[in-house]
């Protein structure tokens, strides 16, 4: 959401009371904008995530700091509070996000037969809404938009400029998709016979749970029968392809450019880094992380780090990578340890011949 077009004044202890913390310093400081530590001006609060940005926090010219633990080298005021990252995004959606004001259904919309709209929504010009179609309560649509026949997007989601989101999708509460993202094109199935390629109808959908977003351009793809499924509170960067048939569990992380084929499942608290590939219909357990540019071919039970490609244990993959910038040098050994090899074993045999 973009920020509020005015700056708004707010007390320390304001903000302090909002999010349980404890003031150190003077509570009547007034701030007036947010900003990470480097950026911050004069009448910003930013936090100080770890020790590690202590020095950084030193230098910032910030008005007051959210922190985990007091800074005594400090001078400025701080609010401290277990975690300082997740209070300062709170504090950014209560304070410094602008509200949401409804704008009504525009006039230039195409609506099909049947279409249902729920109660404070914000449809803008140019957006498509095919029969059938049911829009939730506080829905925005932006401009460009695409809903085919019979798909349902529930309440307090907002689909940004150029989403389409194909017939017989299933969006559910609170979730954000980024521009140019597709839900619901046909899966990559075919079949091959005499050379040719058949396609294969995909005659399933596309379901996506409650609080989950998806960033730019992603795809995910219909399935062939059944769902395809995104479960709640799942977060998906730009540039993602999920394939026909894939389930993700909840909660779980997917990084840009990641590839998952058809008929994957993936568990719940999954991490995924950018550019891993999974080859399809494996199983990811839970609480899984795949570190970037790995590459999964086989099953993974949970609770494990892995990387490389093909994926290995994580631990097992730093020591390989360790090894491999002394490859030369150790082909080079080999090659002397077998010349001496023959050295040796032909003066045994000359020793032998004399005797």
């Amino acid at each position: 959401m973009p920020p509020q077009d005015q700056p708004r004044a707010i007390r320390l202890e304001e903000i302090g009371h909002a999010i349980g913390g404890r003031i150190l310093g003077t509570p009547g400081t007034i701030v007036s904008g947010v900003s990470s530590l480097s950026e911050a001006g004069p009448h910003d609060l930013t936090f100080v995530a770890a020790d590690r940005f202590v020095k950084s926090a030193l230098t910032s010219r910030a008005a007051a700091f959210l922190v985990g633990r007091p800074i005594e080298e400090l001078p400025r005021p701080q609010i401290v509070v277990p975690n300082p990252a997740v209070a300062f995004a709170s504090i950014v959606q209560r304070f410094f996000v602008r509200p949401y004001r409804p704008r009504g259904v525009a006039e230039q919309i195409v609506r099909g037969t049947d279409v249902q709209i729920g109660a404070d929504v914000s449809i803008w010009p140019f957006v498509t809404l095919g029969d059938r179609v049911r829009i939730g309560a506080r829905v925005t649509l932006y401009p460009g938009i695409f809903i085919g026949e019979g798909s349902a997007v529930g309440d307090d989601t907002v689909l940004y400029p150029n989403v389409t989101v194909r017939e017989a999708c299933v969006i559910g509460r609170r979730v954000i998709i980024h521009s140019g993202t597709v839900v619901g094109s046909d899966g990559f199935g075919y079949v091959q016979d005499q050379g040719r390629h058949h396609k294969i109808p995909q005659l399933g959908t596309v379901t996506i749970e409650d609080d989950v977003e998806l960033g730019a351009n992603v795809t995910v793809d219909r399935a062939t029968f059944g769902s395809t499924v995104i479960r709640r509170g799942t977060k998906v960067d730009n540039l993602v392809q999920i394939a026909h048939n894939v389930s993700i569990g909840e909660d779980s992380i997917v990084v840009a450019q990641v590839g998952i084929a058809g008929s994957t499942v993936i568990g719940s608290h999954v991490m995924i880094g950018g550019q891993a590939g999974l080859s399809d219909h494996i199983e990811v357990g839970d609480r899984v992380m795949i570190a970037a540019r790995s590459g999964v071919n086989r099953n993974l039970a949970s609770n494990q780090i892995v990387s490389g490609a093909p994926v290995m244990p994580h631990e097992t993959w730093v020591k390989a990578q360790a090894v491999i910038p002394r490859l030369p040098e150790l082909r080079q050994q080999v090659r002397d340890l077998e010349r001496r090899v023959r050295e040796l074993e032909g003066k045994t045999k000359k020793a032998k011949r004399k005797k």
